[in-house]
Parts: C-alpha cells; structure tokens; sequence
C-alpha cells in the first residue's frame, strides 16, 4: 500500500496519443505515482512497459469510464492503495472518423456517453477524494468554440452555455435536448453531424459550471479544460501537425497552474482563451 502522503496523478485514456504523452511528461515532472488507467489491461500494461523502455514508472490501473462498476472499483482502489489524487487528467474520449457510415443517432450518443456523461461520472465519483490544492484537467478540442454551435451569437443554445448561472446538471440537460432532437431528426437549432463538437463544447461549459462550484470548496481544487491542439493521432487519422509530446504541453500546464490561479476557464497553445466569444 502506497503511503497516502505520496503525489499521485491519474490519467485516464493513458494507454497511447495525447494520453501517453501526458502519462509521460508526468512522470518526468510530477514528484509523486503515476497512473496510467485503460479499459484494456494489455493495451495498458504494453504502454507501461514502453514508458519503463524511457526510465519512467507509470503504473497500470484499469479504469473503463463507461462503466459505473469499473469506476466504482478505482475509486475502491484509490481509497485503499493510495489515499486521495492530487492531479486527475480526464483525456478518455471517443471520436468517429470522418468516413465512417454509423448513423447519427448512434454517433450522437455513444459521443455524448463516452466524452461527457461518462467523463463527469469519472469525474464526481474521483471528486471527493481530490487533496487540497489538486488540479483537474479536462481535455477538450478546438472544436469547442462557440461558432461550432451558430454563428449567430444570440442563438438560445449558445446564450445558455454562456450563462453564468449554468450548472453542471444545466450543461447535462441541454446536451439531453440535443440527443432528443438528434432521435427525432430536428436541428431547428441544433447542427447537424456534429456530435463530436458539441461534446467538447459541453466538457469546456461543464468545466466552468465545475469551477463556479469549486469557489466555495475550502480544498483550493483547481479544474480547467484545454485543447492539445491537431495532433498526429489515431483520432485524427494521424492528419495532426503536432506530436503527441507537443500536445501534451498544454495538458501538463493544466496540472500545475498555481493555488490561485484560473478556475474554470479554457486554454489552447499555454494561453487562456476567452471562450465566451469564441469565434
């Protein structure tokens, strides 16, 4: 059992990408265990064994955060070997290519499960034991500017993102309206074949609807949502100009903004971008 006044950083999706990559600059950085979760134990204990080829040493936990058992039973794991987290990098997420053929509705709602509903049960199952002065990082996308829901910015979809008396179970419900309309084939306000965007744009508003809440919270927890930027992935079809090590910069800054610093808020490229006029 590890001591529970020893670091520990967990990141989800860890197993390859931007997730490796955050794996990696962690452990060169973070004084403290490292954990490297997956849904598949073989992809994740083959992207520990290569970290471990570089002198690092991640350790493999196994996390799926699509299923409520699987992160009932990291938590448990948490609680026993390790005491509490001290940085928590949601990166896990799902995006369809371009050419696939599945219908929308199923890319409406496997999208929307994996990078937004399961990333904030993930989320609020860890929260209570994130330590004084932790660091969340969500990982969010270019994709979720504001001008990828309208252009127009009085659009009621986009007037209720940027309320800021949005909660969390406000972003949910909006983006709930958006499957509705998706199964009943309706984008009078909604765009279409955009499920991808929209997830991010959710993580990026759910974010600051976090960091509202957080204000109060006398543990000094810091969230923000960031963008790695086009990086050369599987997710992008490997079309990125970044490396993996590249877009993890960003990630990382995420982990170590200070005590006082932004709450709540998005970065792209180490900057705070002002995403309440994202166009």
């Amino acid at each position: 059992m590890a001591s529970s006044l020893e670091g520990v950083a967990v990141v989800t999706g860890g197993n390859k990408g931007v997730g490796l990559a955050i794996v990696r600059g962690l452990c060169k950085q973070f004084k403290g265990h490292v954990l490297l979760t997956a849904r598949n134990e073989e992809n994740g204990k083959s992207a520990v064994e290569l970290l471990k080829t570089e002198g690092l040493n991640p350790i493999y936990e196994q996390l799926d955060i699509l299923s409520n058992e699987s992160i009932d039973k990291f938590k448990s794991r948490i609680e026993k070997n390790y005491g509490g987290i001290d940085i928590l990098v949601n990166n896990a997420g799902i995006a369809y290519k371009r050419a696939s053929t599945s219908p929308l509705i199923e890319k409406a709602h496997v999208t929307l499960q994996t990078n937004l509903f399961a990333t904030l049960a993930v989320t609020n199952t860890l929260l209570p034991h994130m330590r004084n002065g932790s660091h969340i990082c969500m990982v969010s996308s270019m994709t979720s500017k504001l001008k990828n829901v309208s252009q127009d910015k009085d659009h009621p979809v986009r007037q209720r993102l940027i309320d800021p008396s949005l909660t969390e179970e406000g972003v949910l419900s909006l983006m709930r309206e958006y499957l509705i309309a998706v199964d009943n084939n309706d984008y009078s306000i909604w765009p279409k074949d955009s499920p991808y965007s929209l997830s991010k744009v959710a993580i990026t508003a759910v974010t600051r609807a976090i960091g509202r809440k957080l204000a109060n919270d006398p543990r000094g927890i810091i969230i923000n949502a960031c963008c790695p930027g086009y990086v050369d992935t599987d997710m992008t079809s490997h079309r990125g100009v970044l490396t993996p090590d590249q877009g993890a910069v960003t990630p990382l800054m995420m982990c170590f903004i200070p005590s006082k610093g932004s709450n709540g808020e998005f970065y792209m490229e180490e900057k705070m971008y002002d995403w309440l006029n994202s166009d």
